[in-house]
């Protein structure tokens, strides 16, 4: 019999937090970050992570537990996230992944299979390249590899685009038939899937608001602190959103109201892709979370749950 797993996936602003925290106060989860930012410690604003009163007891993995300058991609994320899974289910409790980075998320659902081999080298090079010669250089070059998958990232994205060079270097296969690969294939769990959604616009104010509230709680300087303790802006973490931005600020390149712009405007770009990749490369139950109805979505989520058998009227308090 496969074992459960829940994942609550979706763009950044979308109400992920709040409804799984609540889900598995009520069924007996445990919570494991689907997030690729949320597991380095000292980032917090920008990344949104869920303070120890917002977790509200729940048990959270993969949150707050590396330093910005150490190593984290796909390959340690899964292997990680099982071995917390193992933990929960000897507990007797149900794991939930939640988060908005997809390509983490498939990797652990389907179980997919990524070589180290020479991976650290090429990984290495790849990163000193995109320093040299700028990040539209490797973007250009994983256009002519696998010109599917480049559309689907932004060039600044170099975490995910020295990925799929990597993979393909590696392996001569491309990112985006793997990706497809992975789609077709059946997961090891019994894997109820949930994708939050909603309007647009809708979501874009969620955004911008989300940022606003950033600034207002330290944003400014904590990314400050980050680059006063050394940690280099060139950093993978320091790549991230609400982060990257405010280099060319703190240089004098230009203003704060225009890094939070930025922000913003670079935000709403990943949701939306965010969005289109869940779109394509995942299949799961979309809810869509425009009126803010949480008890309607919970519903909508307790119902599929009892549909695959991952929990009875019993399991829930």
């Amino acid at each position: 019999m496969k074992k459960p797993l829940i994942v609550i996936a979706g763009p950044t602003a979308c109400g992920k937090t709040d409804l799984s925290i609540k889900l598995a106060k009520e069924i007996g989860g445990e919570i494991i970050s689907g997030d690729s930012m949320q597991v380095y410690k000292l980032m917090n604003i920008g990344t949104a992570k869920p303070t120890p009163e917002e977790m509200d007891g729940v048990p959270h993995f993969l949150v707050d537990e590396l330093y910005p300058d150490e190593e984290y991609n796909v390959m340690i994320f899964q292997k990680k996230a099982k071995e917390y899974m193992e933990g929960i289910y000897d507990r007797g409790h149900i794991p939930m992944i939640v988060g908005g980075t997809g390509f983490y998320i498939n990797a652990l659902v389907y179980d997919n299979d990524f070589t180290e081999e020479s991976g650290s080298a090429v990984r290495e090079e790849l990163y000193t390249l995109a320093e040299k010669e700028g990040t539209e250089r490797l973007h250009s070059m994983l256009a002519e590899v696998d010109p599917e998958y480049a559309s689907q990232i932004h060039a600044n994205n170099v975490k995910r685009v020295v990925r799929a060079l990597e993979y393909h270097m590696l392996t001569g296969e491309k990112m985006s038939e793997h990706n497809k690969t992975a789609k077709e294939k059946e997961s090891p769990y019994n894997t109820a899937f949930f994708i939050l959604n909603m309007d647009r616009q809708r979501l874009y104010e969620r955004i911008d608001l989300r940022v606003d509230i950033m600034m207002k709680n330290g944003l400014e300087a904590e990314v400050k602190s980050l680059i006063d303790m050394g940690y280099s802006p060139n950093l993978v973490s320091m790549q991230g959103l609400g982060y990257k931005e405010f280099i060319p600020y703190f240089n004098g390149e230009i203003t704060l109201d225009k890094a939070v712009d930025d922000i913003k405007k670079y935000t709403r770009h990943f949701a939306k892709r965010q969005l289109t990749w869940f779109r394509r490369q995942t299949e799961g139950t979309w809810i869509d979370m425009t009126d803010g109805d949480k008890d309607r979505a919970f519903e909508t989520i307790i119902n599929e749950l009892k549909q695959k058998n991952i929990i009875n009227t019993g399991d829930i308090k």
